[in-house]
């Protein structure tokens, strides 16, 4: 529930962020007027220290020790050294994955009420290896009788992490209410929907059951891909608090020197990882939703992309698929009326807008990109441009994209920084152009027929009870009104039924005929 300690909690984390010059990194020359105005009045507070040096190096500990929520935020930044800068860039990097770990005497505790009898098999249990803003990993032996025993890693909740978000989520709550009271404009961007989506990911997050079905679902989508590899879940040890995986040694992908020195070829490493999340979210629909450099790490031998903590997983249905493909394949093609006309079928952008004067506004985006590396285009201004035009068109948030969105700006800034020279859109195409070529081909109509078919038995499958509720319904109609049966009245209703009955026969008649 919000209440006065919620919108507390969101002014103090304002100052707080605006004191250590949170704001100062932001790209305020491409933003609107207001915006720009705004950034000036709240950096009005900053330390002395931050105007004049420029650094934000305060910024790390100040997020830490608003919680959880905050540094998710940071981390986010600390990816894209191309809108806040290579400084604030590096000083955000210290929240990835080397945050202080809690109390190592509370470790055996927590195994023991967690696991049960099952905790006596998890030995020689290590220091915290990492230690992140929702939980912590050791390095452990896992003995079974009758199995060899072999190293596994246990991740465990921060004791009081849930408490922590849920103060810092009623806290967002509270400033995407503001927001929508106070700016009127903002409401389109649906704060509080983006809010909501947000805390229902971090619900998930905080119950490693969870995590470690999104594990097991993932392993069988890639059991026959190559290059990403992920750990195996050991279910005997899994708890809401604790989760038990098989080891995964690698190098961390932010270790340049270390993984020069391994031969492991970093152009090669940065087109696997994002190939590997576009043919997740694409092909699959369930795509790794945090994919910072914490999480990543490179097999020595192979040079395999190998992605730990799975607690932030995103879901796309096949219409969202079709939209984030469609959208990169007009990029690609530079089909920039295709870019807009998916934007008005999903719904970002309102139907009584021009989608002629759209396709324009997307094609000053789309060509400066082309034939530029990664390193030549600046984040800052594109994300300038978009802020325009979202305005200018009246966009709405689509709140089910919101990770999407988020990932796709991590990924991105993981794999520049692997190779600055990545051609962005020659790595995407193999993998967009194989899922249109099948979608568009025999399998996929196919596929959408039988969709549609499972649809329609469901709609048909339906039919008796909606006559049942009719005849009900009549039947209360009858004793308030203490008259003999209205036959003209249940004739009009059997005969619209009836109607829905045939056009839905109809329907699935002309599904079939189109298929053929």
């Amino acid at each position: 529930m919000m209440g006065p300690a919620s919108y507390f909690r969101l002014f103090h984390a304002g100052w707080v962020l605006a004191r250590e010059g949170a704001f100062s990194v932001l790209p305020a020359e491409s933003l609107p007027p207001m915006m720009k105005l705004g950034i000036r009045l709240v950096r009005l507070v900053e330390r002395p220290s931050v105007r004049k040096t420029g650094r934000v190096d305060r910024l790390n500990a100040a997020l830490n020790k608003l919680g959880p929520s905050y540094v998710k935020f940071g981390q986010t930044l600390a990816t894209r050294p191309d809108i806040v800068g290579p400084q604030a860039a590096a000083d955000l990097s210290g929240l990835q994955d080397r945050m202080p770990p809690f109390d190592p005497a509370l470790v055996p505790g927590i195994l023991s009420l967690a696991l049960g009898s099952k905790a006596a098999q998890l030995t020689e249990i290590s220091p915290p290896v990492a230690a992140a803003s929702i939980a912590q990993v050791h390095k452990a032996s896992l003995s079974v009788p009758g199995i060899p025993p072999k190293t596994v890693a246990v991740k465990m909740l921060r004791p009081g992490v849930s408490e922590r978000f849920h103060a810092d989520t009623n806290a967002l709550y509270a400033g995407a209410r503001l927001a929508e009271i106070f700016a009127p404009s903002s409401r389109r961007l649906k704060p509080n929907e983006v809010v909501k989506t947000l805390d229902h990911s971090m619900r998930i997050e905080l119950d490693l059951r969870l995590e470690a079905a999104a594990i097991s679902e993932m392993a069988e989508n890639i059991k026959d891909d190559t290059g990403f590899v992920i750990p195996e879940v050991q279910w005997d040890q899994v708890a809401q608090n604790v989760l038990t995986t098989t080891w995964v040694d690698g190098i961390p992908i932010r270790d340049h020197a270390a993984l020069d020195a391994a031969g492991v070829d970093r152009k090669a490493l940065a087109s696997k990882i994002l190939q590997g999340f576009l043919r997740h979210a694409i092909r699959d629909g369930f795509f790794h939703a945090d994919m910072h450099p914490g999480n990543l790490f490179a097999d020595r031998l192979t040079g395999d992309v190998i992605a730990v903590d799975f607690g932030i997983m995103g879901r796309l249905s096949i219409r969202e698929r079709r939209f984030l493909a469609d959208i990169l394949y007009g990029f690609i093609t530079r089909n920039y009326r295709l870019v807009a006309q998916r934007h008005f079928d999903i719904g970002y952008v309102p139907k009584h807008q021009s989608v002629d004067d759209f396709t324009l506004a997307i094609r000053s985006i789309g060509e400066p990109l082309h034939g530029r590396t990664a390193a030549d285009i600046s984040m800052a201004k594109v994300l300038g441009q978009l802020f325009t035009i979202t305005e200018l068109f009246q966009m709405q948030t689509r709140p089910e994209l919101v990770l999407l969105q988020k990932s796709m700006v991590l990924v991105e800034g993981v794999a520049r920084n692997l190779d600055p020279d990545l051609d962005i859109w020659t790595v995407a195409e193999p993998v967009v152009a194989e899922w249109l070529r099948r979608e568009e081909g025999p399998v996929g109509r196919l596929e959408d027929l039988a969709g549609h078919v499972t649809r329609m038995s469901e709609a048909l499958g339906r039919v008796p009870t909606l006559i049942a509720e009719a005849e009900l319904a009549l039947a209360e109609h009858r004793l308030m009104m203490s008259r003999p049966p209205n036959r003209p009245l249940q004739a009009a209703i059997l005969a619209v039924l009836g109607a829905a009955f045939v056009v839905l026969v109809l329907g699935a008649w002309r599904l079939l005929a189109m298929s053929y």
